[in-house]
């Protein structure tokens, strides 16, 4: 017995960019469905970083009562590159007058989800997509089972694939679960949570003869912290202490507030984006559409940024039957994805040692640093790419 849902935009995955989106739909008129198939917890507590550009908190700011990026979140005005034996700090509010706030991705989420199911959002968890069909016509449909594995139908007006990196959707729209294009890095981050006070008051990103180093935070009595590794390494492979020196190897002039680690993980690098984001009704945003190395903090915002364009061209689509919006949707999105882009690899090429690195390109990399640091001009183009470009 198969289930047939009608509405007018179809959304797999409640991530941050299917449930922003259904927020702003619903904001101007649009009802929407939201499937996912983890359920409500597993979203909630699979842990995962983030920074959030200053126009991303903005965005979020319309959540009312249900935004807490603000009033929990911690505001960065700057970030300190470390080489060299030395700290150098780029002041993001001198320099471009913006900042950024350390708010988790997974309580973003938090404020979503309640945001969403308070204004009676039809948000359905445990609900698997198999595949999209009908791309090219009026009505595309998404093929799948519900929580109890009953066949489940959903006919709309728009389909958009928000389900991450490996996306059901995006066979409809590239006609491959794969199509795009695509760099792996030589490196992957070692990360540790730990119980302990910030060992700084702002992120630290260094680069050191042993390798990169991410000194983050999570909260007053929690931090994160990465280091450069080989993306084959064992997690568990390291005692305590061990993990400790290889970090402290990495930031030499700053002293690290060790505390006890209670996870570890291995974090790959890769940068891919979808050969197309667009197949007649049928969109891809997010991680679905790409995925960029953490190193330049943009993957959420990457996603609040694509989903500013496509819920505007679905407001002229299926508000005024204008269609030239979502033509040009792809197309608009794209500029700012290579950008994004290109600032994610600028920043993970200078900051990692690579396996393979002659002493050439050691002082190379130790030159383009300087550059960065001793030049005005370099330091904003850091600090605006940092803190995000305007949004559309």
């Amino acid at each position: 017995m198969t289930t047939t849902v009608r509405t007018q935009v179809a959304i797999i995955g409640a991530g941050p960019a299917g449930l922003l989106l259904s927020h702003l739909l619903a904001a101007s008129g649009i009802e929407s469905v939201v499937i996912d198939q983890r359920s409500r917890d597993e979203i909630e507590t699979t842990i995962r970083a983030g920074i959030l550009e200053q126009g991303t908190v903005e965005v979020l700011d319309s959540l009312g009562e249900f935004s807490r990026a603000r009033s929990v979140g911690h505001r960065h005005d700057g970030i300190e590159l470390r080489f060299a034996g030395a700290g150098h700090r780029i002041d993001f509010h001198k320099l471009v007058g913006r900042s950024v706030w350390l708010y988790p991705q997974h309580e973003v989420l938090k404020d979503l989800i309640a945001a969403r199911l308070a204004a009676g959002q039809d948000l359905r968890f445990g609900v698997t997509a198999l595949r999209v069909e009908d791309a090219a016509s009026a009505r595309p449909r998404i093929v799948g089972t519900d929580a109890a594995g009953h066949d489940l139908v959903i006919e709309a007006e728009f389909v958009v694939g928000a389900d991450g990196s490996r996306s059901v959707a995006r066979e409809a729209v590239t006609g491959s679960s794969t199509g795009g294009y695509f760099r792996e890095y030589p490196f992957a981050w070692f990360g540790v949570l730990c119980e302990a006070p910030p060992s700084a008051p702002e992120l630290i990103y260094s680069n050191s003869p042993d390798g990169f180093a991410l000194i983050s935070q999570r909260s007053d009595t929690v931090q994160r912290m990465y280091f450069q590794c080989d993306p084959n390494e064992d997690p568990d492979r390291y005692t305590e202490a061990e993990l400790w020196e290889a970090l402290q190897a990495r930031v030499p002039g700053t002293t690290l507030r060790e505390g006890t680690i209670f996870q570890r993980d291995i974090l790959r690098f890769r940068s891919f984006v979808a050969h197309s984001l667009l197949n007649g009704r049928v969109a891809l945003v997010g991680d679905a559409a790409h995925t960029v190395p953490p190193t330049g903090a943009k993957g959420m915002n990457l996603a609040v940024a694509d989903v500013l364009v496509l819920a505007r061209a679905l407001e002229a689509l299926l508000h005024e039957n204008d269609s030239r919006l979502v033509e040009v949707f792809a197309e608009t999105a794209l500029r700012r994805i290579w950008k994004a882009q290109h600032f994610s690899w600028w920043m993970t090429s200078m900051l990692h040692v690579a396996p393979d690195a002659s002493d050439f390109d050691r002082l190379r990399q130790l030159g383009e640093l300087r550059s960065v640091v001793e030049s005005e001009a370099g330091s904003t183009y850091l600090a605006e790419a940092y803190t995000g470009w305007p949004l559309s």
